[in-house]
């Protein structure tokens, strides 16, 4: 059973410690000289116009709401095309009724006018 996912731990640990090696690197190398300049905040180039901790619209909320109804669709609906013909009828079901959830979030979506932009 462990070589089945030791390969997966195996690539983990070395993307791990990689990660680890490189950020350690960047720290140990990297030269540190803060200044009043460096340390200052900016916004484009520029002095902040306002506060940084501004509330946002609620469109803005809306629309990444969106973007995982999308990205959950699409995520889930690769590996259910590539495994249709062994899961039969009950995945088209099953995926039909998921499919149905999002388009009711997409409908709500539309009717709070997340896709009408000023």
């Amino acid at each position: 059973m462990l070589e089945n996912y030791l390969p997966v731990l195996i690539f983990m640990g070395v993307g791990l410690l990689v990660g680890i090696g490189m950020t350690a690197m960047g720290l140990m190398l990297s030269p540190h000289r803060p200044d009043r300049e460096k340390n200052s905040p900016y916004e484009c180039g520029f002095e902040a116009f306002e506060d940084a901790r501004l509330k946002f619209d609620v469109r803005y909320y809306l629309v990444a709401i969106l973007f995982i109804i999308f990205d959950l669709e699409i995520a889930f609906l690769f590996p259910w095309a590539v495994a249709l013909d062994s899961i039969g009828t009950f995945g088209l079901v099953a995926m039909a009724i998921f499919l149905g959830l999002l388009v009711v979030g997409f409908i709500y979506e539309w009717k709070k006018g997340a896709l009408e932009w000023e």
